[in-house]
């Protein structure tokens, strides 16, 4: 049986997959916020002694893989998968930073690090068959880290303190090596929307207060998710409509 030309037992793995990252990434994020190793001999003691599964981020995290699954289908050739691939990787990195910094107001340089490790590593294996597309990707980081600089400095020349934390600089910078110069763009623009809609309701739902910090990489987070699910002129169409409040016209 098959689903959208993608064998039915690809959607079944992803699903299961799914599940095992998603308790993974409960496990990770306590290892990092206690700065300690995150593949370890602890982690067989510890779900033997005490398993509390996060169903939460197991269900989350299954439905995005076989979503991923749906939407890029898997290939013959590895280089047609490797769109899938990048996703499938970049994905715990994404929920790990949203429930980190929503709950420490921080994103871990480990993560960071490694998003752009891997990120440079798919660049590459993206060059044996396309420079254009690595050298896309490269900029997407150079103009992921370029916005957020430009954003920090207005900020802190209006407010006379940081607007932007260097986690966030720096996680928009490894993410740009996955998404291009175009969508990471996009992605800086639906991230200060979603993140100033957010805000306001949490204002005025009296949850935070005025001058509260309010952490910025889930909005991030949310952005990038919009990005891979929705098509690209979708969004463009989107967010032309909601800067010109309403007056655009195809």
């Amino acid at each position: 049986m098959y689903i959208n030309d993608t064998n039915i037992i690809f959607y079944i793995l992803a699903s299961i997959i799914g599940l095992v990252i998603g308790q993974f990434i409960e496990w990770m994020n306590e290892r990092i916020i206690e700065n300690k190793k995150v593949f370890s001999k602890d982690i067989l003691r510890k779900y033997k002694i005490d398993f509390k599964p996060n169903y939460i981020l197991m269900i989350i995290t299954s439905i995005i893989y076989t979503s991923l699954v749906y939407k890029f289908g898997v290939h013959d050739n590895f280089i047609e998968n490797l769109t899938l691939i990048k996703y499938i990787i970049l994905t715990p990195m994404l929920l790990s930073i949203l429930v980190i910094d929503y709950k420490k107001q921080i994103i871990p340089n480990r993560i960071n690090l490694t998003m752009f490790e891997t990120g440079i590593i798919i660049a590459f294996l993206y060059g044996l068959s396309n420079v254009a597309i690595t050298i896309d990707m490269i900029l997407g980081m150079i103009a992921g880290i370029g916005c957020f600089l430009v954003i920090a400095l207005i900020g802190y020349l209006i407010y006379g303190k940081d607007a932007m934390g260097i986690g966030d600089i720096k996680f928009i910078g490894a993410l740009g090596l996955y998404f291009g110069f175009s969508n990471i763009l996009s992605i800086t623009i639906m991230s200060f929307l979603i993140g100033t809609i957010l805000a306001i309701i949490l204002i005025i739902s009296k949850q935070k207060k005025i001058n509260e910090y309010i952490p910025f990489g889930p909005f991030i987070v949310i952005a990038a998710f919009i990005n891979i699910f929705v098509p690209f002129e979708i969004i463009i169409t989107a967010l032309k409509m909601i800067l010109t409040l309403g007056s655009y016209k195809k």
